[in-house]
């Protein structure tokens, strides 16, 4: 019999109410938690340390995305289950749906040496934001797609050497979309994306199975696939 992970409540709920509204305070609620969703605040302040070096389009991305998910949090923990699976399905959802919103793949084309610090091969396990965070960078277009294939396959050989060539053959590409025409993926309705169908983590072998494609010199669009959380 399968036993869902519960996470109390009371234990996020009221870091959530006590957190304030600059800063990364919201995203710190969900570490250390029984659920296990690493890396929301981590993201947070690495956006937050480069600031600075953004463009106005850049820093507007970073106050707006992380208002977005900071306002999110608050507004939908309250109404999801107790089970950890519900929870971070519902954290993945509000990613997508605030770098969508906010147009996170146009600020990242000016911006890749200073985001660069975001794409971290070692901060992709256990799998979790970061891991959500990839797959949505992969869907940003060809230019973005090969800077991000690039740095996490050359990180991943760092680890784990050869090994990194075979897991693009051995790992499951998961469900295939037609490919997106505008710099960031298209919402199926207004203001959301749609969800994913089961609470699953966001794939690790997802990410890394788009590693060989985005090291092609010249790859082709129809091979593209959409690459989302299961």
């Amino acid at each position: 019999m399968y036993v869902y992970s519960i996470i109390p409540l009371s234990e996020i709920q009221s870091c959530l109410v006590s957190s304030g509204d600059v800063g990364c305070g919201t995203f710190q609620c969900f570490n250390n938690n029984s659920c296990e969703i690493q890396g929301l605040h981590h993201i947070c302040l690495t956006l937050l340390h480069n600031a600075g070096r953004y463009d106005s389009q850049g820093k507007s991305f970073v106050k707006d995305a992380l208002r977005c998910m900071a306002l999110g949090l608050r507004q939908r923990f309250s109404c999801v289950s107790r089970r950890c699976s519900a929870v971070k399905e519902m954290v993945f959802s509000l990613q997508r749906e605030c770098y969508s919103k906010h147009q996170l793949c146009l600020a990242l084309q000016d911006h890749m040496d200073t985001m660069g610090s975001l794409v971290q091969f070692h901060l992709m396990f256990p799998p979790g934001p970061y891991v959500e965070l990839m797959n949505f960078l992969l869907q940003c277009g060809d230019e973005v797609r090969l800077w991000v294939g690039r740095r996490l396959r050359g990180q991943c050989e760092q680890h784990w050497g050869a090994l990194c060539g075979g897991l693009g053959g051995t790992c499951s590409l998961g469900q295939s979309h037609p490919p997106q025409h505008t710099t960031s993926p298209s919402p199926t309705a207004e203001g959301t994306l749609e969800q994913p169908t089961s609470a699953d983590e966001p794939d690790v072998g997802i990410a890394l199975s788009k590693l060989d494609n985005a090291t092609e010199s010249a790859p082709r669009v129809s091979e593209r696939t959409n690459v989302t959380a299961s």
